[in-house]
């Protein structure tokens, strides 16, 4: 009889609830007994082994965050010889009945989403629990320690195999990373708000950065239901290429003769400015017309100069002086070709998923030598290497020896294009590579998305990122695009969506360094809100101040971010104020 009477009023709460646009779900510390020890692998949309759920705990209320819940699972593996998904849901006690998926960033291994009380805490996640967001994420489906900035451990979460680069040879954990944690992760939320709260949330949203910015690309094509708004920043999307970007480089450069060395970085650094700092009508030490600038120096796109490089060419393919650190640097013929593999579209033999037939590689840039673009050391299998020289490393190299050669000793530089990985570079693009352009999707039921790239960003591949841009206009149509999605590119905007100019201009002139601020992060999800859950779209073309703050009052000191592919045009005032420059398309 009172299991009867409590379903009831149940029933009536949600039935008022619906009625009447109930915007606030209260729980307490007593509630949480509904929370449970499981969740059936049926309710999750993707193959799971089973889910165990934690003890869950409760965080009082402190000055900088309300009281909220703390609860913590572990999907476990199909594969029994495979790693589990940990994740971590915030759940306030006063709810608004909305939830927000926080994407990861690097390789991933550890929760995205921490908790306690701390000032770190408070910092990262106390904004969105005083919104009344439920907040959750995962470690993507291995575990890695002494991971900087990762969140410490508060459960006796489960554990792969090993903590260390094994789980990059297993096709569940690998498969995971690509795509299946987000789901898992996000029905294993949905379970857990239904029986905490009585309800699922009325507004979802995806927010990520980097690994996390194409995570939250990934969501929108392939889960599209799950998701009414997406932030994607900096998205790493062409991810199986991206890895193996940096490793092309040294490939190219394991003939001496084609070695570029940090002696040639001012040189090659003028040269970029020399030819496309003008562009955008001021010559400032800034790439604002970041499309024409890298149509100059892409060989690949049958728009620009045969040789770009011509004015650094050195006489009779000799350079006259190797330790010249100037810009009168010369580059040889082979110093030139690596270049040139650099900045322009590396072509695939075969395509890759979705059709891509190329990766977009870099972009003009006045940090030349960034993220180990052009380093002094020789590595083991180039030419004139020490015995003992170090195999070459990078952020992404799980992505080449783990994932493609499966074979964590081998000699990342012993890839071939087109070569015995072609099978497997095939299959890990259809796993990892978010680049399906066809967002309808995501955008007939009503889905909002923006998304943020730098112009020079040397982590996840402006290019790339620029590429599948183009690829979305030319599949969705501005017209349709236009009422889900904002495409919006920070000028000389790095990685972490900040900038700087250059101390010289095109002219070689000494300028005083203009920084160029990040659009701030709290204000860019309330735009996304807005826009959810209030059709309140953001305008294409924003004012981004000097802290930040973003909107399109064009009297204040800062910049203008554009939509891609517009950019700053200076059009004649004060060079730090906004009302001196316009929106402008290229090669107009």
């Amino acid at each position: 009889m009172k299991k009867a009477v409590t379903s009831i009023v149940t029933l009536l709460f949600l039935i008022t609830s619906f009625c009447y646009g109930q915007t606030e779900i209260t729980i307490t510390q007593n509630d949480l007994s509904k929370v449970g020890t499981s969740i059936a692998p049926s309710k999750i949309g993707e193959l799971v082994g089973s889910v165990k759920l934690y003890e869950p705990r409760w965080e009082e209320a402190s000055d900088a965050v309300p009281a909220y819940a703390v609860v913590e699972g572990s999907i476990m593996p199909v594969d029994p010889d495979g790693w589990p998904i940990n994740f971590r849901v915030l759940l306030p006690a006063k709810w608004s009945l909305r939830a927000m998926q926080q994407g990861g960033g690097g390789m991933n291994g550890t929760i995205t989403v921490s908790g306690g009380n701390s000032p770190m805490f408070a910092r990262m996640h106390g904004p969105i629990i005083k919104k009344g967001f439920v907040l959750y994420g995962s470690d993507s489906g291995h575990q890695v320690e002494n991971r900087r900035g990762g969140a410490i451990p508060v459960a006796p979460l489960a554990t792969g195999p090993t903590i260390g680069d094994e789980w990059s040879l297993n096709e569940e954990a690998i498969r995971n990373i690509g795509y299946m944690q987000m789901k898992k992760t996000h029905d294993a939320a949905m379970v857990i708000m239904q029986r905490l709260y009585g309800s699922k949330p009325e507004f979802n949203y995806y927010v990520g950065t980097s690994h996390g910015g194409r995570e939250a690309l990934t969501v929108a094509q392939r889960y599209p239901k799950d998701y009414d708004g997406i932030i994607s920043n900096v998205p790493i999307v062409n991810f199986s290429t991206l890895m193996l970007g940096p490793e092309l480089i040294r490939i190219q450069e394991i003939p001496l003769v084609n070695w570029v060395t940090k002696n040639k970085v001012k040189a090659i650094t003028h040269e970029f400015l020399r030819q496309t700092d003008d562009l955008d009508g001021l010559s400032d030490g800034i790439i604002s017309n970041y499309v024409e600038a890298r149509q100059i120096f892409n060989v690949n796109d049958g728009i620009g100069t045969d040789d770009p490089w011509a004015a650094l060419r050195a006489p009779n393919n000799v350079d006259p002086d190797p330790n010249d650190n100037t810009a009168s640097a010369k580059l040889t013929e082979g110093q030139i070709e690596t270049l040139e593999l650099s900045y322009s579209n590396y072509k695939f033999t075969n395509s890759l998923a979705n059709g891509v037939e190329s990766f977009g590689m870099w972009t003009p840039t006045i940090e030349s030598d960034g993220f180990g673009m052009i380093t002094d050391t020789r590595f083991r299998g180039q030419e004139g290497a020490a015995d003992d020289a170090p195999m070459h490393t990078q952020l992404g190299i799980l992505g080449v020896t783990g994932f493609l050669m499966q074979d964590l000793s081998a000699n990342p530089l012993d890839y071939v294009e087109g070569g015995k990985y072609e099978k497997r570079r095939q299959q890990l693009s259809k796993w990892l590579d978010s680049t399906d352009p066809d967002l309808s999707e995501f955008h007939k039921r009503g889905g909002k998305i923006i998304f943020m790239i730098g112009a020079i960003d040397n982590i996840a591949s402006s290019g790339a990122q620029m590429d599948f841009y183009q690829s979305l206009i030319d599949e969705m149509g501005w017209n349709k695009l236009d009422k889900f999605a904002r495409l919006y590119v920070v000028p000389n905007g790095t990685h972490m969506l900040f900038g700087r100019s250059y101390n010289e201009n095109g002219k070689g002139e000494p300028i005083e360094v203009k920084r160029i601020a990040a659009p701030d992060g709290n204000q860019k999800f309330d735009m996304l809100i807005d826009w959810v859950e209030n059709e309140k779209a953001p305008a294409k073309t924003l004012v981004v101040d000097e802290k930040g703050k973003m909107g399109t009052d064009t009297s204040v000191k800062g910049y203008l971010m554009c939509s891609y592919p517009n950019y700053q045009k200076y059009v004649g005032g004060p060079t730090d104020v906004a009302a001196s420059y316009e929106s402008a398309a290229p090669n107009k």
